[in-house]
């Protein structure tokens, strides 16, 4: 798969069949749009291609407006993004960056400077709430028309269903939010996992006897707290691990979001390497404790927890092999 930053040069470009979307999660909803992309760059001897934007534009209006809140949490970083992009199928990723003048572009700037001469799209599809071009003015009716004008198909898929419930990035995140994993799988079709490579923390763990590989969240979480997690990349299994992802309040002031892993019985050094963390099942909230010593407490006693639903969850595949 290509990555594009920003519309590839006049030699890169080629006849696509093109979705446009931020695909935070690339949950199911959005593996069904991308089906029908591949599907249709296949019929019709087209390279398969997804926009996409950096920042998330929510992001970058309310950092204009100051007002980081008004931001979405993120479900996946773009390294995880663009993994379920590739793994779905899709020749060619373009990141937008998403900035005042994209964001100033009319509709019609829009069809003609991205899609028609920066993308050359022949087959667009498109969700059925999908909005474009400045103060969102350009709907799917308008892009269809212009479609008619430039000389591409458009359609639009209407929202894909988990029985009563409208798949959706906002439906991912109110899930993680309250860690019900179990509805989270249903949504994005797998387990929840955030990626990344581990990086050289203040070694606080070390001290306290709970050694911890340190993982940089850039993005606002869209889940905090304590879990219950297996890390893959380091040996030719998953590894049975606690995590924390937060800010840490006991240690550090800066507000820095940060992943540490305690990876149970694991002592080899793991610096540098890319890891991928599986979220199980959440123990609680992050806390603020008065001092180390009731910090250490609370760790032990969340390490005992995990170590814990990993033995029952072991038990009881025992006891299925037996039947």
């Amino acid at each position: 798969m290509k990555v594009f930053r920003g519309l590839p040069n006049d030699r890169a470009r080629a006849p696509c069949a093109l979705t446009i979307g931020n695909f935070d999660g690339v949950h199911r909803g959005h593996q069904a749009l991308l089906a029908h992309v591949t599907g249709a760059a296949a019929r019709l001897g087209l390279e398969a291609a997804v926009m996409t934007f950096e920042p998330h534009p929510r992001e970058f209006f309310a950092a204009k407006m100051g007002d980081e809140s008004k931001a979405p949490a993120r479900i996946a970083n773009l390294r995880d993004k663009l993994s379920a992009l590739d793994n779905a199928g899709v020749d060619r990723v373009i990141v937008e960056h998403f900035n005042d003048h994209f964001a100033s572009l009319s509709p019609r700037e829009f069809t003609e400077r991205v899609l028609v001469q920066g993308l050359h799209v022949k087959w667009l599809m498109v969700g059925e709430d999908f909005c474009y071009g400045a103060r969102r003015a350009g709907s799917v009716q308008t892009l269809i028309e212009a479609g008619r004008e430039y000389g591409f198909h458009v359609e639009s898929l209407p929202a894909v269903m988990h029985g009563p419930l409208r798949i959706s990035s906002s439906e991912v995140r109110a899930a993680l939010g309250r860690g019900d994993f179990d509805t989270t799988r249903d949504l994005l079709g797998h387990s929840y996992s955030m990626s990344g490579h581990v990086i050289h923390g203040a070694k606080l763990g070390r001290t306290l006897g709970f050694p911890t590989m340190n993982l940089r969240v850039v993005h606002r979480p869209a889940l905090s707290g304590v879990f219950v997690v297996q890390v893959h990349g380091l040996a030719d299994r998953p590894l049975p691990a606690v995590a924390s992802l937060g800010v840490r309040p006991t240690v550090e002031d800066q507000g820095r979001t940060l992943l540490e892993v305690h990876v149970f019985d694991f002592h080899q050094e793991c610096y540098g390497k890319l890891v991928r963390v599986e979220f199980l099942a959440r123990l609680r909230d992050e806390e603020k404790y008065s001092d180390l010593a009731t910090l250490t407490a609370a760790i032990e006693h969340d390490g005992q927890q995990a170590r814990a639903w990993f033995a029952q969850r072991a038990g009881a595949l025992t006891a299925t092999d037996r039947i």
